[in-house]
């Protein structure tokens, strides 16, 4: 198998993205890096710059990476972090948090690439629950 796209869960909460990560590394695979960027420094709750810019680095297996946040300002610290470091394989995604995240992992874990990862997820918002 090739590399695999790396996916890096940005949000407020480390609990919500610890147990977001547990779901889809059990739905997709453990060879798809899936990294959690999530709450402050400290340990509260709200977004980290550094733990932003590390997780993309830490995902990066060579195949690129999708940022995914949950919202408001994590998804202001994930752009400013991709704007101050710019590289054109890390790629933020307007997609919802659990779905989006579900469907990106199953994309990477085929062996798509970023385009197809990043749009895979973006899709995801239009997937109906009834």
């Amino acid at each position: 198998m090739s590399t695999p796209v790396g996916i890096v869960l940005v949000s407020h909460s480390a609990q919500l993205a610890a147990g977001l990560r547990l779901l889809v590394e059990q739905i997709g695979s453990a060879a798809v890096p899936v990294v959690t960027a999530a709450g402050t420094d400290d340990g509260g709750i709200g977004t980290s710059y550094g733990l932003v810019l590390n997780a993309i680095k830490d995902a990066d297996r060579g195949a690129g990476v999708l940022v995914l946040p949950d919202l408001g300002s994590s998804v202001l610290t994930a752009r400013t972090v991709l704007d101050d470091h710019p590289r054109p394989d890390a790629v933020i995604v307007d997609a919802p948090f659990v779905e989006g995240a579900v469907a990106a992992v199953v994309a990477a874990a085929s062996g798509a690439d970023l385009h197809t990862v990043v749009k895979s997820a973006e899709e995801a918002r239009h997937v109906r629950k009834l």
